[in-house]
């Protein structure tokens, strides 16, 4: 559990505040003028978010250097293009799944609005042919 303490609550209860990040496995984020400033965290974690950004500050290294001498504006281009590109396949995914709706004017769309039109027109001619035989 993740909890708040300001600078001089942490002062006043070192103690307890230890013992609840040792023993509890609590998080307890320090605030200073309603700011977090830092976090007591237990060894374990803090060697994983270590651990975590060594990986992290590696993985970096590496890109920068594959990419070294490479234009920053081709680049970012690219990056865009490539976002746009998984943002549409998500997008055509997710509406053949019925995630989202179909784009007004597709194939799909404007076979769901006949299928509606023709849904309200059975309906229309049922109701007006009920309405005959009850004359």
């Amino acid at each position: 559990m993740i909890t708040e303490a300001t600078a001089v609550t942490l002062r006043q209860n070192l103690g307890d505040m230890l013992n609840r990040v040792q023993y509890r496995r609590d998080s307890i984020l320090i605030t200073k003028d309603g700011k977090p400033v830092a976090a007591l965290v237990d060894a374990a974690m803090f060697e994983r978010i270590r651990r975590m950004q060594e990986r992290f500050d590696a993985l970096s290294a590496r890109l920068a250097q594959a990419y070294e001498g490479a234009p920053d504006a081709g680049g970012l281009a690219e990056i865009e293009a490539a976002s746009a590109q998984a943002r549409l396949d998500v997008a055509q995914q997710w509406r053949a799944e019925g995630r989202l709706p179909a784009l007004p004017g597709s194939k799909a769309s404007g076979a769901k609005r006949s299928g509606r039109t023709a849904a309200r027109t059975a309906g229309a001619k049922s109701a007006a042919s009920g309405s005959s035989t009850s004359r």
